[in-house]
This record gives structure tokens, C-alpha cells and sequence, in this order.
């Protein structure tokens, strides 16, 4: 296929590279430009006025003016859950706190009540509708969390239907076992019980069908310690699955540390971040700051630091945090308009974070995240918009016309 008329093709990258504080604005567009496409990849692109005669004997598909960029790349979700949670949204609006909602077994053990009770084929099918949705929305490669099984059964029944979803969407879908995500209540007096669990019983089972790519603990007062955190991702190490860490959500946790010393992919959350914390990311070989604004905005919290991270050259990326508590949406393109409104984020670092930095979040950037030779067509085709810009501007309206996922449309 020849796209030919398209106004702006935006991220366009000759090569792959993480992106750190300043060089995070940095988003090459193509005006009035072509993009090629052949055995479901991206072929070539460049500008119409230097296309050829032979170029148009392609079918040819002119998008008339439209715009196109890659589609998101959402790198931390909890997809899979068994029912939302819609009465502790008014909880919330009665002025319980997250700790409160907890404390009278709402929160992440009432989750994991719910979807131990379900069996693997209605989560299955409640998941593949959500991803359905997602991608019409434009998400084009995804990160799935365990973590509402709380069980050894619970939690290979989760990675069991992320497996599946990998192998009935042709989308880069990871795996991330989240066991460490709160103490179940019989465990609340024997933290080590869990743990020893974690480790001994799921590690061993997970590894030995090839479940997850990832480990994630959740560290945070009243869950899991640095020492704890440390002590699961190193672990997980063992068995080839490498760190992400939920850090800093509601305290100065030591999750990054941990992330640091475990030589973690992402650090996520980041709503509390001391001066020293942020240091410890501003070096190259540190992890990367995965930021998730949804959550800030359904729970009503401070947003993470962006622009001092970028100012001290810290490696972003947005993700959505799509779960039934703390972030019930996967919508990306409402992660963007947040990035940019309430974490003052300028248009082109929220594109960057949310492609190619979060490609780099769960280790597909060789596949997605930009419009690069090779890479899959997986692409966002925009209605007619006046600049990059109005993509975050126009927060309450799609602006998305047709989605492409590996050279065809959904």
C-alpha cells in the first residue's frame, strides 16, 4: 500500500534510541509526506514531492490531508480483572481514603476476592473486549500486570489468560507477574509466608510453562518493603524475568531505590519523589520513570514531577494504568492531554513518552513506537488537524479516525 497526501507523519526515526530530558521534545515530523507499507511493515516514507512514477503502481490509499503517527505504547496495565469497582468510586467521593477503602476489604483484596471466583475463560473474554476497545482507541503493543489472583492459582490463571490474549492479538502483548501486589488477609500476620509463596511456589511455575516476562512488586508503605521489594525482584532475576516497580504511588517508599539496585526496566508512579530520588534516575543506566497520570486524576493526587525529571534528564514514559480501582480507563490519547495539562508536558514529549519511550518500557522498540524501516504498520490515522498540538488540546473529542494494526485496518 502507498498512503500518499498525508499532512503530517509524525515521529519519524532512522534509528532507536531512548529519549532523556531535553532530547525528549524532540519529534520529527514529515509535512505533506508518503508512507509505504509491505508485508504488514512500514517500507518507506518521504516526501510526496519526491515520490516516482513507479511508486503509484502500489494501491494507493490517499488519506487527503489526514495526519498519521505510531500507535500508543501502553506499558503498564492491570487488564485483567474479573468486575469493577464502581461503589468504591463513590467511597471515594464520600471522602474514604485509598487506606480506608483497603481497611473494610475493598481496594486490590476485593479484586482478587472477585477474580479467584471467576473462572479463566470469563476473564478471558472480559479482557479480549477490553483490548478490543483499546485498540480502536489506539493502543498498538500493551503491558499486562498479574496481581488480583493473590494466590498461586490465582495468579497463574491471570498469566494464563494474558498468555492467551498474546497468542489471539497481533499486537506486542507482555506479561508481568505482580504477586507482590498486597498481603492477602491470612497472610497479613506472616509477611514471610507470602513471600516464601511468591518465590518457592509461583516463581518455580511460572518459569516452567513461560508465563511472564516481567517481575513488579508493588512497594509502598503498608505493602511491600525495600527490603522485601529487593528480595522478590531478585528472585524473579533468577528465573530470567527482569524488575518493574510500582514506586512511590502514595510515600517515599524506596521503590526507586530498589529499581536502581535491581537494575530495573521502569520505576512506575513517581506521585512522591524526593530531590535525591530523582538524581538516582538522572544517570543513563538507570530505569526508566513510567508515569501514569490517570491515576492522579481519578484519585485526586498530586501528578508526578515531569518537568523536574526532564529538566534532570530522566528517561519518561506515560503509560495508563488501566484497573478497576485507582485508573478505570485505558484511554491514551486522555494520558496525553493529562501529561500536557496537569504535568505540563509539552505536545512533542507526551508523543515521544507515550511511543517510543514507553516501547522502550517493556523491550518492543525494535517492533512499534515509531515510524521507522521495518518496524510493524501499526498507526494512528488522525481526522484533519491543524497542528501536533491540538492532539493533547482537544482533550473531550477522538480525534483519531482509523486505527492500522500490522498493515490493516481495525
Amino acid at each position: 500500500m502507498l498512503i500518499t497526501n498525508i499532512k503530517y507523519l509524525i515521529n519519524v526515526k532512522e534509528e532507536n534510541a531512548l529519549l532523556r530530558g531535553s532530547a525528549l521534545a524532540d519529534l520529527p515530523i514529515l509535512e505533506n509526506a508518503f508512507l509505504k507499507i509491505e508485508d504488514e511493515k512500514i517500507q518507506d516514507y518521504g516526501l510526496m514531492l519526491d515520490l516516482k512514477e513507479d511508486d503509484f503502481k502500489h494501491e494507493i490509499y490517499d488519506v487527503k490531508q489526514a495526519s498519521i503517527l505510531p500507535t500508543w505504547c501502553d506499558s503498564h496495565t492491570h487488564l485483567v480483572f474479573a468486575a469493577t469497582r464502581e461503589n468504591e468510586f463513590v467511597d471515594k467521593i464520600k471522602g474514604l481514603s485509598y487506606a480506608d477503602i483497603a481497611a473494610k476489604g475493598g481496594g486490590i483484596l476485593n479484586s482478587a476476592k472477585l477474580l479467584n471466583e471467576t473462572s479463566e475463560e470469563i476473564l478471558l473474554a472480559q479482557a479480549q473486549h477490553r483490548l478490543n476497545e483499546l485498540m480502536q482507541l489506539g493502543t498498538g503493543a500493551i503491558e499486562i500486570k498479574s496481581g488480583y489472583g493473590l494466590s498461586v492459582e490465582g495468579e497463574l490463571k491471570m498469566l494464563r489468560v494474558i498468555q492467551q490474549l498474546k497468542q489471539q492479538n497481533k499486537i506486542p502483548i507482555k506479561a508481568t507477574l505482580l504477586g507482590a501486589h498486597a498481603f492477602p488477609e491470612k497472610y497479613i500476620t506472616n509477611r514471610k509466608a507470602y513471600i516464601d509463596l511468591i518465590i518457592n511456589e509461583m516463581l518455580p511455575l511460572i518459569s516452567q510453562e513461560k508465563l511472564a516476562d516481567y517481575i513488579d512488586v508493588f512497594c509502598e508503605v503498608g505493602f511491600f518493603t525495600q527490603e522485601e521489594t529487593e528480595q522478590i525482584c531478585l528472585a524473579g532475576i533468577e528465573y530470567g524475568l527482569k524488575p518493574k516497580i510500582h514506586a512511590n504511588q502514595l510515600n517515599n517508599s524506596g521503590g526507586v531505590q530498589a529499581g536502581v539496585k535491581c537494575n530495573a526496566i521502569s520505576v512506575d508512579h513517581l506521585e512522591t519523589i524526593d530531590e535525591e530520588e530523582i538524581q538516582l534516575l538522572s544517570n543513563h543506566s538507570s530505569p526508566i520513570a513510567t508515569l501514569l497520570p490517570n491515576c492522579s486524576f481519578f484519585l485526586r493526587m498530586q501528578y508526578p514531577p515531569a518537568r523536574k525529571l526532564i529538566e534532570n534528564n530522566t528517561a519518561i514514559a506515560l503509560a495508563s494504568d488501566f484497573n478497576p480501582g485507582s485508573a478505570p480507563s485505558g484511554n491514551m490519547n486522555f494520558v496525553l492531554s493529562l501529561a500536557c495539562i496537569q504535568m505540563k508536558m509539552l505536545p512533542q514529549e507526551a508523543i515521544n513518552a507515550a511511543t517510543i519511550n514507553g516501547a522502550f518500557a517493556m523491550e518492543v522498540q525494535d517492533e512499534v513506537g515509531s515510524i521507522t524501516k521495518g518496524k510493524r504498520a501499526n498507526l494512528i490515522f488522525t481526522k484533519s488537524i491543524p497542528s501536533i498540538n491540538f492532539l493533547p488540546y482537544n482533550f473531550g473529542t477522538s480525534f483519531i479516525d482509523r486505527v492500522m494494526l500490522n498493515g490493516s485496518f481495525i
